[in-house]
Protein backbone atom coordinates (compact mmCIF):
# COMPACT_ATOMS: atom_id res chain seq x y z
CA UNK A 1 0.00 0.00 0.00
CA UNK A 2 1.91 3.05 -1.34
CA UNK A 3 -0.02 5.33 0.88
CA UNK A 4 1.96 3.95 3.92
CA UNK A 5 5.75 4.55 2.92
CA UNK A 6 6.06 7.92 4.07
CA UNK A 7 3.86 7.60 7.32
CA UNK A 8 6.32 7.62 10.55
CA UNK A 9 5.80 4.32 12.18
CA UNK A 10 4.55 6.46 15.38
CA UNK A 11 3.27 3.37 17.01
CA UNK A 12 1.95 3.91 20.70
CA UNK A 13 -0.62 5.29 22.98
CA UNK A 14 -1.82 8.96 23.93
CA UNK A 15 -4.22 10.75 25.59
CA UNK A 16 -5.86 14.18 24.54
CA UNK A 17 -7.48 16.36 26.89
CA UNK A 18 -9.08 19.29 28.20
CA UNK A 19 -9.73 20.46 31.88
CA UNK A 20 -12.49 22.61 32.57
CA UNK A 21 -11.22 24.59 35.59
CA UNK A 22 -7.94 25.45 34.51
CA UNK A 23 -9.37 25.54 31.03
CA UNK A 24 -6.08 23.92 29.50
CA UNK A 25 -5.28 21.23 26.85
CA UNK A 26 -3.24 18.70 26.31
CA UNK A 27 -1.27 15.51 24.89
CA UNK A 28 0.82 13.17 25.96
CA UNK A 29 2.08 9.95 24.21
CA UNK A 30 4.53 7.58 24.46
CA UNK A 31 6.24 4.77 21.77
CA UNK A 32 8.80 2.94 21.05
CA UNK A 33 10.20 5.31 18.22
CA UNK A 34 12.74 8.16 18.61
CA UNK A 35 11.42 11.91 19.46
CA UNK A 36 7.62 11.10 19.48
CA UNK A 37 7.27 14.62 20.48
CA UNK A 38 8.27 15.96 16.61
CA UNK A 39 4.78 13.84 15.21
CA UNK A 40 2.28 13.40 17.41
CA UNK A 41 1.27 15.86 19.79
CA UNK A 42 -0.43 19.25 19.17
CA UNK A 43 -2.40 21.75 21.08
CA UNK A 44 -3.30 25.34 20.64
CA UNK A 45 -5.17 27.07 23.74
CA UNK A 46 -8.53 28.15 22.85
CA UNK A 47 -8.38 25.67 19.87
CA UNK A 48 -8.00 22.28 20.62
CA UNK A 49 -5.69 19.46 20.94
CA UNK A 50 -4.59 16.54 18.53
CA UNK A 51 -2.89 13.06 18.47
CA UNK A 52 -1.98 11.50 15.29
CA UNK A 53 -0.23 8.30 15.49
CA UNK A 54 -0.18 4.30 14.08
CA UNK A 55 1.21 4.90 10.29
CA UNK A 56 0.91 8.89 11.40
CA UNK A 57 -0.53 11.27 8.98
CA UNK A 58 1.67 14.59 10.35
CA UNK A 59 -1.02 17.26 8.95
CA UNK A 60 -3.89 15.67 10.86
CA UNK A 61 -2.42 17.70 13.78
CA UNK A 62 -1.52 21.47 12.03
CA UNK A 63 -4.79 20.78 9.79
CA UNK A 64 -6.87 19.32 12.65
CA UNK A 65 -6.13 22.84 14.61
CA UNK A 66 -6.92 25.07 11.42
CA UNK A 67 -10.32 23.62 11.72
CA UNK A 68 -11.32 23.91 14.77
CA UNK A 69 -9.80 27.14 14.68
CA UNK A 70 -12.28 28.06 11.87
CA UNK A 71 -15.01 27.01 14.75
CA UNK A 72 -15.61 23.02 13.50
CA UNK A 73 -16.00 20.81 16.63
CA UNK A 74 -13.50 18.19 17.22
CA UNK A 75 -15.73 15.45 15.07
CA UNK A 76 -16.42 17.62 12.20
CA UNK A 77 -12.73 18.37 11.90
CA UNK A 78 -11.96 14.96 12.12
CA UNK A 79 -14.47 13.81 9.47
CA UNK A 80 -13.48 15.66 7.31
CA UNK A 81 -9.74 15.08 6.91
CA UNK A 82 -10.86 11.02 7.01
CA UNK A 83 -12.65 11.74 4.12
CA UNK A 84 -10.03 12.86 2.15
CA UNK A 85 -6.89 10.37 3.24
CA UNK A 86 -6.96 7.15 1.80
CA UNK A 87 -4.73 5.61 4.25
CA UNK A 88 -7.54 6.26 6.89
CA UNK A 89 -7.43 2.84 7.58
CA UNK A 90 -4.49 2.79 9.33
CA UNK A 91 -5.02 5.85 11.06
CA UNK A 92 -5.38 6.64 14.75
CA UNK A 93 -5.88 10.02 15.69
CA UNK A 94 -7.89 11.77 18.31
CA UNK A 95 -8.86 15.31 18.95
CA UNK A 96 -10.60 17.45 21.61
CA UNK A 97 -12.06 21.24 20.65
CA UNK A 98 -12.09 24.05 23.24
CA UNK A 99 -15.49 22.92 24.77
CA UNK A 100 -13.84 20.15 25.65
CA UNK A 101 -15.56 17.56 23.47
CA UNK A 102 -13.00 14.49 22.36
CA UNK A 103 -13.42 12.87 19.02
CA UNK A 104 -11.38 9.74 18.06
CA UNK A 105 -10.67 7.33 15.25
CA UNK A 106 -8.85 3.63 15.18
CA UNK A 107 -8.52 2.79 11.40
CA UNK A 108 -9.70 -1.34 11.11
CA UNK A 109 -5.71 -2.11 10.01
CA UNK A 110 -4.10 -0.71 12.98
CA UNK A 111 -1.84 -3.22 14.57
CA UNK A 112 -3.16 -4.91 16.97
CA UNK A 113 -3.57 -4.72 20.43
CA UNK A 114 -5.84 -1.51 18.98
CA UNK A 115 -8.16 0.51 20.20
CA UNK A 116 -9.48 3.45 22.30
CA UNK A 117 -11.90 4.79 24.75
CA UNK A 118 -13.93 8.36 24.97
CA UNK A 119 -14.49 10.13 28.49
CA UNK A 120 -15.44 13.15 29.90
CA UNK A 121 -13.19 15.72 28.11
CA UNK A 122 -11.05 13.03 27.20
CA UNK A 123 -9.36 10.69 24.49
CA UNK A 124 -7.63 7.67 25.18
CA UNK A 125 -5.97 5.85 22.49
CA UNK A 126 -3.23 2.97 21.57
CA UNK A 127 -1.74 0.89 19.07
CA UNK A 128 0.58 -1.81 18.79
CA UNK A 129 0.11 -2.63 22.55
CA UNK A 130 0.78 -5.99 24.10
CA UNK A 131 -2.72 -6.35 25.64
CA UNK A 132 -6.16 -4.35 25.13
CA UNK A 133 -6.83 -3.49 27.98
CA UNK A 134 -4.11 -0.75 27.67
CA UNK A 135 -6.87 2.28 26.68
CA UNK A 136 -9.15 1.14 29.78
CA UNK A 137 -6.76 1.66 32.52
CA UNK A 138 -5.49 4.89 30.77
CA UNK A 139 -8.91 6.11 31.33
CA UNK A 140 -9.45 4.65 34.33
CA UNK A 141 -6.19 6.44 35.70
CA UNK A 142 -6.87 9.82 34.06
CA UNK A 143 -10.09 9.97 35.78
CA UNK A 144 -8.71 8.88 39.16
CA UNK A 145 -5.63 10.85 39.20
CA UNK A 146 -6.01 14.69 40.83
CA UNK A 147 -3.40 17.46 40.69
CA UNK A 148 -2.97 19.35 37.40
CA UNK A 149 -3.89 18.34 33.96
CA UNK A 150 -0.23 17.19 33.37
CA UNK A 151 -0.10 15.04 36.47
CA UNK A 152 -3.46 13.55 35.33
CA UNK A 153 -2.17 12.66 31.26
CA UNK A 154 1.10 11.48 33.32
CA UNK A 155 -1.03 8.98 35.85
CA UNK A 156 -2.85 7.72 32.36
CA UNK A 157 0.43 6.95 30.79
CA UNK A 158 1.87 5.34 33.75
CA UNK A 159 -1.08 3.02 33.82
CA UNK A 160 -0.81 2.04 30.07
CA UNK A 161 2.59 1.51 30.53
CA UNK A 162 1.63 -1.05 33.82
CA UNK A 163 -0.63 -2.83 31.54
CA UNK A 164 2.28 -4.08 28.89
CA UNK A 165 2.49 -1.01 27.00
CA UNK A 166 4.03 -0.94 23.41
CA UNK A 167 4.72 -4.61 22.72
CA UNK A 168 7.91 -3.32 21.32
CA UNK A 169 9.15 -1.24 24.30
CA UNK A 170 9.60 1.95 25.20
CA UNK A 171 11.86 4.32 23.90
CA UNK A 172 10.32 8.37 24.01
CA UNK A 173 7.33 10.10 25.64
CA UNK A 174 6.64 13.52 25.56
CA UNK A 175 3.90 15.80 26.99
CA UNK A 176 2.79 19.41 25.94
CA UNK A 177 0.22 21.60 27.72
CA UNK A 178 -1.15 25.12 26.59
CA UNK A 179 -3.04 27.32 28.87
CA UNK A 180 -4.57 30.63 29.06
CA UNK A 181 -1.47 32.60 30.66
CA UNK A 182 0.42 31.76 27.43
CA UNK A 183 -2.29 32.37 24.81
CA UNK A 184 -1.03 35.39 22.68
CA UNK A 185 1.99 35.76 24.58
CA UNK A 186 4.62 36.65 21.79
CA UNK A 187 7.60 35.66 24.04
CA UNK A 188 6.15 32.59 26.14
CA UNK A 189 5.60 29.13 24.78
CA UNK A 190 3.25 26.33 25.47
CA UNK A 191 2.74 25.89 29.78
CA UNK A 192 4.62 22.83 29.21
CA UNK A 193 6.60 21.42 26.22
CA UNK A 194 8.50 18.45 27.50
CA UNK A 195 10.15 15.87 25.40
CA UNK A 196 12.32 12.50 26.02
CA UNK A 197 13.88 11.44 22.99
CA UNK A 198 15.63 7.70 24.04
CA UNK A 199 15.47 6.76 27.48
CA UNK A 200 15.38 3.54 29.00
CA UNK A 201 12.74 4.73 31.16
CA UNK A 202 11.28 6.99 29.60
CA UNK A 203 8.26 8.15 31.66
CA UNK A 204 10.24 7.96 34.79
CA UNK A 205 12.76 10.63 32.63
CA UNK A 206 9.14 12.58 32.00
CA UNK A 207 8.27 12.69 35.71
CA UNK A 208 11.71 13.91 36.55
CA UNK A 209 11.65 16.98 33.69
CA UNK A 210 7.87 17.59 34.77
CA UNK A 211 8.93 18.34 38.74
CA UNK A 212 11.46 20.74 37.02
CA UNK A 213 9.41 22.17 34.65
CA UNK A 214 6.78 23.33 37.56
CA UNK A 215 9.58 24.04 39.40
CA UNK A 216 10.54 26.78 37.15
CA UNK A 217 6.80 27.48 36.84
CA UNK A 218 6.20 28.54 41.01
CA UNK A 219 9.99 30.01 41.08
CA UNK A 220 9.20 32.90 37.75
CA UNK A 221 5.46 33.62 39.82
CA UNK A 222 7.64 34.41 42.70
CA UNK A 223 10.24 36.15 40.34
CA UNK A 224 7.07 38.18 39.66
CA UNK A 225 5.41 39.03 42.71
CA UNK A 226 8.86 40.34 43.75
CA UNK A 227 9.34 42.78 41.20
CA UNK A 228 6.10 44.08 41.47
CA UNK A 229 5.77 47.37 43.44
CA UNK A 230 5.35 48.38 46.28
CA UNK A 231 6.55 44.73 47.73
CA UNK A 232 3.89 44.70 50.89
CA UNK A 233 3.42 41.76 53.19
CA UNK A 234 0.95 40.31 51.22
CA UNK A 235 3.32 40.18 48.34
CA UNK A 236 6.48 38.84 50.31
CA UNK A 237 3.98 36.03 51.23
CA UNK A 238 3.08 34.54 48.33
CA UNK A 239 6.33 34.88 46.68
CA UNK A 240 7.72 32.52 49.26
CA UNK A 241 5.20 30.51 48.80
CA UNK A 242 5.51 30.32 45.50
CA UNK A 243 9.32 29.56 46.05
CA UNK A 244 8.95 26.69 48.64
CA UNK A 245 6.45 24.69 46.25
CA UNK A 246 9.36 25.16 43.76
CA UNK A 247 11.66 24.10 46.24
CA UNK A 248 9.86 20.96 47.33
CA UNK A 249 9.75 20.07 43.52
CA UNK A 250 13.54 21.03 43.18
CA UNK A 251 15.60 20.60 46.51
CA UNK A 252 18.40 23.02 46.44
CA UNK A 253 20.80 19.82 46.88
CA UNK A 254 19.60 18.77 42.95
CA UNK A 255 19.81 21.88 41.82
CA UNK A 256 20.54 25.13 44.17
CA UNK A 257 20.02 27.52 41.28
CA UNK A 258 16.82 28.56 41.78
CA UNK A 259 17.17 29.06 45.84
CA UNK A 260 20.19 31.76 44.68
CA UNK A 261 17.92 33.51 41.79
CA UNK A 262 14.89 34.17 44.15
CA UNK A 263 17.79 35.52 46.99
CA UNK A 264 18.84 37.74 44.65
CA UNK A 265 14.89 38.47 43.93
CA UNK A 266 14.87 39.57 48.17
CA UNK A 267 17.94 41.96 47.55
CA UNK A 268 16.42 43.57 45.10
CA UNK A 269 13.15 43.89 46.80
CA UNK A 270 15.23 45.38 49.49
CA UNK A 271 14.84 42.06 52.10
CA UNK A 272 18.45 41.57 52.53
CA UNK A 273 18.35 39.69 55.88
CA UNK A 274 15.46 37.38 54.38
CA UNK A 275 18.06 36.47 51.12
CA UNK A 276 21.24 35.98 53.63
CA UNK A 277 20.57 32.17 54.74
CA UNK A 278 19.43 31.47 51.43
CA UNK A 279 23.02 32.28 49.95
CA UNK A 280 24.73 30.92 52.77
CA UNK A 281 22.92 27.51 51.52
CA UNK A 282 23.80 28.03 47.85
CA UNK A 283 27.25 28.65 48.84
CA UNK A 284 27.87 25.65 51.47
CA UNK A 285 26.50 23.85 48.33
CA UNK A 286 28.22 24.74 45.45
CA UNK A 287 31.13 27.82 46.54
CA UNK A 288 31.13 29.04 42.46
CA UNK A 289 27.85 30.71 43.60
CA UNK A 290 29.64 32.95 45.33
CA UNK A 291 32.41 33.81 42.62
CA UNK A 292 29.50 35.21 40.64
CA UNK A 293 27.61 37.15 42.63
CA UNK A 294 29.73 40.19 42.81
CA UNK A 295 29.60 39.94 38.83
CA UNK A 296 25.94 40.56 38.85
CA UNK A 297 26.87 44.02 39.81
CA UNK A 298 27.94 45.69 36.70
CA UNK A 299 24.92 44.08 34.68
CA UNK A 300 22.27 46.11 37.74
CA UNK A 301 21.05 42.20 38.99
CA UNK A 302 22.77 43.26 41.59
CA UNK A 303 22.73 46.66 43.61
CA UNK A 304 25.96 48.19 43.34
CA UNK A 305 26.32 48.74 47.47
CA UNK A 306 29.87 47.30 48.42
CA UNK A 307 28.45 46.99 52.03
CA UNK A 308 25.20 44.42 50.67
CA UNK A 309 27.80 42.53 48.38
CA UNK A 310 30.19 42.10 51.17
CA UNK A 311 27.19 40.91 53.28
CA UNK A 312 26.29 38.96 50.99
CA UNK A 313 29.80 36.99 49.78
CA UNK A 314 30.78 37.17 53.45
CA UNK A 315 29.86 34.28 54.78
Amino acid sequence: MQYKSNSPLVHTYSIVAYDPDSEQLGVAVQSHYFGVGRIVPWAEYGVGAVATQSFAEISYGPLGLELMRAGKTSQQALDSLLAGDPGREVRQVAMVDAQGTPAVHTGAKCIQAAGHKLGKHFSVQANLMHKDTVWAAMAQAFEAATGDLAERMLAAMEAAEAKGGDIRGKQSVAILVVSKEQAGNAKSGPLFDLNVEDHPEPLVEMRRLLNYAKAYEHAGKAGELLEGKPLNDEKLKSANQEFEKARQLLPPEVNPELVYWHAVGLVNAGRVEDALPLFKEVFAIDPLWRELTPRLVPSELLPDDDEVIARIVGF
